[in-house]
């Protein structure tokens, strides 16, 4: 009977710890979709926890176990024997050697931090990589199969090109937005030239007398004016600027090519309409994809013509080539897997008949298309760079998110084979979100993908009427390194990534179905992890500052006013800004409400690579950092500056220009005081 009572006795008492942790797991169970609930917008949401715990974790064994290593192609060159296409593959910091009689990845060359574009001398010996991060370009010897030294150019370099004579190099550098024109001779860059507002595309004409150099970015406007982008023209003779074109209601300007005779030159473009209610996406309004054609004669004038269809569209321009007789154009539309072919002499007739009225209307004339774009050719992921074989018969095509190079048959217009670069096989979560992040498939018709309007994840300097009413515009805020950056938005109202590009993002932008489960996973957890700023060219190695950067971080930090006024905690810059990613992730009212705006205050952005995301405020006012305080800082409510002298501003400028990525910041750094 005793052991009966003992055994009920045990029995009871080992019940108790399982029953407390199946409360705990149950308690623990609803915490969870509560919090899930909560992070995907007030909807319940079967997401899971990897996307924002665990994907971002760029090192260890977990990292290694979820991710791989892909290689992403982005530009392509053709040896003059066509026997050989070299390829920038981003994410691994290597030139691809495809030899195409072995029908493999003959060589893997080390270059630079983020390799962008590739060309070939004449002769076939040696290649130029632009190495977009280290701010070098690779001097490769292809007999070789190595790097055989670097050229020191700008930072940010991206496109380029040789002149015919093999003498010089023209560099694009994207974040100082200027061009380096390079002596090969003696390996010097012999001059630096001004470009437009952040140059991404270099040609050389055939004549060798001009360089054309595309921008990404719009040049300054007033507020709530459209954009206009810098296409810059350079003569090779004197080697300065000759002209700067300006395309109006444009801006994206990928590359550009242009035809063997050189009557024209072919830019792609993007059509935005920011300055009309985001509604009008149904009405196929808010972005347009096209490209720019360029008479370059004498009085030439410019025509953008829209590859767009009424009711379907071609996302994110990116390359153009032209076939060697010069009468058809190939570009590649990475938002929508596809190459449109196009009729160049469908195009010069049409221009040759247009008066100047009627050239500008073609901008905006969406069945134009019909009358000269004879093809669209699928790919697969993310068609970028392209490159033609030397008859002409062969046009290859970067498939980024595919590891490959598309092999396109020129005569039936059809991609007939895949090359292999050797990339992993495993689609990972964060290579689903990348694929989606660049697709345009989740916008209505197709119009723009996440990309468009985020390039390179960063954002595109436009302001957006999202509401629809007229109120509360938008400066598009960049999405790199916001791990850890909650809530997003500039009034703070979406409190993660999730709500951002879930039914917020379906709901204010797209206005189409929000993502479904897998896919909205997919793409939280690719932004958390591979969205990364580029080092900030202001930011001097092992984190010293220069003495005018010192004296603008003093100012940022300080505590008292010139007269020596306390000034009240919550108006210091570093109180709203603390390192490492400069947001207290609150909001506030520092007095730059609008008449546009509703009274609410705003959530305090983050300043990592503050300098390279031009325009300022929520509204995009503010054309510099400097009319942040000199035109719409009077009262004193967005930190105390009004006591400051002219140098004392310049130093604060200094300092938060030199503010760069949140990785940069090691907490030991900061607490030494050396960023």
């Amino acid at each position: 009977m005793n052991m009966k009572k003992n055994t009920k006795k045990w029995i009871i008492l080992a019940g108790i710890p399982v029953l407390m942790l199946g409360i705990a797991v149950y308690m623990l169970h609803l915490w969870g979709l509560e919090h899930a609930k909560f992070y995907s917008g007030g909807q319940p949401h079967p997401s899971n926890c990897i996307p924002c715990h665990i994907t971002p974790q760029r090192t260890g064994l977990v990292a290694s176990l979820l991710n791989r290593q892909f290689l992403s192609p982005l530009k392509l060159a053709v040896t003059p024997d066509g026997q050989t296409i070299l390829a920038t593959a981003q994410e691994s910091d290597l030139l691809l050697v495809y030899d195409l009689g072995a029908d493999k990845v003959l060589k893997r060359i080390p270059v630079g931090e983020r390799p962008h574009s590739v060309v070939i001398d004449k002769e076939g010996q040696y290649a130029y990589v632009s190495n977009h991060w280290s701010g070098t370009i690779s001097v490769v010897d292809l007999k070789a199969g190595s790097e055989t030294g670097t050229l020191t150019v700008g930072h940010g370099p991206s496109g380029l090109d040789l002149t015919p004579d093999g003498r010089y190099l023209y560099v694009a550098n994207s974040f100082n937005s200027d061009v380096s024109v390079v002596d090969l001779g003696t390996g010097e860059e012999i001059r630096r030239l001004s470009a437009g507002n952040f140059p991404v595309g270099v040609k050389c004409s055939p004549d060798g007398k001009l360089v054309y150099v595309t921008s990404r970015r719009s040049n300054p406007v007033p507020f709530r004016t459209p954009p206009r982008t810098e296409l810059t023209v350079i003569d090779t003779d004197t080697r300065r600027v000759a002209e700067r074109k300006i395309l109006e209601s444009a801006y994206i300007m990928e590359n550009v090519t242009f035809t063997p005779s050189g009557d024209l030159a072919l830019l792609t473009i993007i059509r935005p309409k920011n300055l009309v209610p985001s509604a009008q996406v149904e009405q196929g309004w808010m972005i347009n994809q096209g490209f720019a054609v360029v008479e370059t004669g004498p009085g030439g004038r410019v025509a953008q013509l829209l590859l767009d269809e009424p009711n379907s569209f071609y996302a994110d321009p990116y390359d153009v080539v032209v076939s060697p007789d010069g009468r058809r154009a190939y570009v590649s539309h990475g938002g929508v897997d596809r190459i449109s072919v196009v009729d160049l002499d469908a195009v010069r007739a049409l221009m040759a008949g247009a008066t100047d009225d009627q050239l500008r209307a073609f901008a905006n004339d969406m069945g134009l298309s019909s009358r000269f774009v004879i093809s669209r050719i699928r790919t697969q992921h993310n068609p970028r760079g392209l490159a033609l074989s030397p008859d002409g018969s062969r046009l290859y095509c970067a498939e980024r998110f595919s590891d490959a190079v598309a092999v396109i048959d020129t005569d039936i217009m059809e991609r007939v084979a895949g090359l292999d670069l050797g990339g992993p096989k495993t689609v990972t979560m964060v290579r689903h979100g990348a694929r989606l992040f660049y697709n345009s498939g989740g916008t209505f018709h197709g119009q723009y993908s996440c990309s468009t309007c985020h390039p390179d994840g960063h954002e595109d300097g436009l302001t957006w009427d999202l509401t629809g009413m007229g109120r509360d515009l938008e400066n598009t805020i960049s999405l790199l390194d916001v791990n850890n950056t909650s809530p997003f938005k500039w009034n703070g109202k979406n409190v993660s990534i999730y709500m951002q590009c879930g039914m917020r993002f379906s709901r204010f932008v797209t206005r189409t179905e929000s993502y479904n489960t897998r896919d909205l996973n997919a793409l939280v957890g690719y932004i958390h992890r591979d969205l990364r700023n580029h080092p900030n060219p202001h930011q001097l190695p092992g984190g010293e500052l220069t003495e005018a950067q010192q004296r603008g971080k003093e100012i940022f930090e300080r505590t008292h006013d010139n007269y020596g006024r306390e000034i009240p905690e919550r108006n210091r810059c570093v109180t709203c800004h603390p390192a490492p990613y400069f947001t207290d992730r609150t909001r506030a009212d520092v007095g730059t409400i609008f008449e546009t705006d509703n009274p609410i205050p705003f959530d305090t952005p983050k300043l990592n690579n503050i300098a390279f995301s031009a325009p300022y405020l929520h509204d995009g006012r503010a054309a510099t950092l400097e009319e942040i305080w000199t035109v719409y800082g009077e009262d004193d409510r967005h930190g105390v500056v009004n006591d400051m002298t002219k140098m004392q501003l310049n130093d604060l400028i200094e300092y938060l220009r030199s503010i760069g990525p949140a990785e940069t910041y090691t907490s030991n750094q900061i607490k030494h005081g050396k960023l």
